[in-house]
Formats: structure tokens, sequence, C-alpha cells
């Protein structure tokens, strides 16, 4: 699978502006101990943050449409 310039530059932007989110979300809005506690282990919530960047930003990148085609 070739990476397309095009896909990676809408991905790495959705990443910046979705990543900032959600820093200003749980640090700011939520508090990080608060979802440590609700969710009852560090890790698990490190993770889950983790896959809410990770996975839609795949997802902007497998759904971006080249030109051209």
């Amino acid at each position: 699978m070739k990476l397309k310039k095009r896909k990676i530059k809408h991905a790495a932007i959705f990443l910046l502006c979705w990543f900032a989110l959600l820093v200003l979300l749980v640090d700011g809005i939520l508090k990080f101990q608060t979802l440590v506690d609700y969710i009852g282990s560090y890790a698990l919530t490190e993770t889950a943050l983790l896959l809410l960047v990770i996975l839609p930003t795949v997802a902007v990148y497998i759904f971006t449409k080249e030109r051209g085609q």
C-alpha cells in the first residue's frame, strides 16, 4: 500500500485537532483522575484515550479520497 501525501496531510490535520480537543476535554473539563476513578484502571484509561485518537485518525486516512480517482 503506497502512502499518499494528500491523505497523510488530511489525517495529520485531523490528528492534531482531535488530539487538542481531547486534551482540553480530559485535562481541563473532565479531569483525568476522575476518569481513572470512574474506569478503575490507569492503564485502561490511557489505552482508551489513545485508541480514541488513533482509530479515528486511521479512519480519516482510509476514507480520504484521492484526486483523480
